[in-house]
């Protein structure tokens, strides 16, 4: 199962405001719409019409993800999402996939402090604990990437959407192009050409 980038938003809201608002849980298409288009906790911002909340709200019902609510009294259609049940994962482990997939990959401190809305962690090593759980399912939810260079901890992120060309790009340690390694060889010519002027000084002036 491969969701599309508008579903990935949608479902982390559903799950996101399940647990965050849940005066407010189930959701209309016109909330949900809101939530996806936040211009906090959330990265990419985006900017979905409601046609296309509902495209991707029947996307996840074509996956088994989401269904529809009739509440009384309801004047408009509500939604909510059964990842739980779908995906047999535990709240805390629902409440970090929609973290990975409202904000990107993340490190492990990241998604300790962001999930903090939702739920609780004891330590990095909690979280750490249900994020191997999840990789080491029968059908993967999230993996570890490869650290980048300059990175001090590595990132997770979820396997639910499709591939996109950011994610391999993100994923892969960025490429030494000409122009870098000639930027390179100059300031390390530079540096050479700096030394021996201060090596010079140094012996007119009797310091060497």
């Amino acid at each position: 199962m491969k969701l599309t980038d508008h579903e990935a938003r949608v479902l982390g809201c559903l799950v996101e405001k399940e647990m965050t608002t849940p005066d407010y849980y189930p959701m209309t298409v016109n909330s949900l719409a809101g939530a996806c288009n936040q211009k906090s906790n959330r990265s990419p911002v985006v900017e979905y019409t409601e046609t296309e909340v509902v495209t991707a709200v029947d996307g996840l019902r074509h996956h088994g993800m989401a269904r529809t609510v009739h509440g009384k009294g309801d004047r408009s259609l509500k939604y909510k999402h059964v990842v739980g049940e779908i995906l047999e994962v535990t709240p805390r482990q629902a409440a970090l996939l929609a973290v990975l997939l409202l904000r990107g990959d993340q490190t492990v401190g990241e998604l300790r402090t962001r999930t903090g809305r939702y739920t609780e962690f004891a330590d990095l090593d909690d979280v750490a604990a249900e994020l191997a759980e999840l990789a080491a399912a029968e059908e993967p939810k999230v993996e570890m990437l490869q650290r980048r260079p300059g990175e001090k901890e590595s990132r997770y992120r979820h396997l639910l959407g499709e591939e996109t060309a950011a994610q391999e790009m993100a994923a892969a340690p960025p490429a030494e192009t000409d122009d870098d390694a000639g930027r390179v060889a100059e300031l390390e010519a530079e540096l050479a050409q700096l030394r021996d002027r201060v090596t010079r000084m140094e012996r007119e002036l009797g310091l060497d």
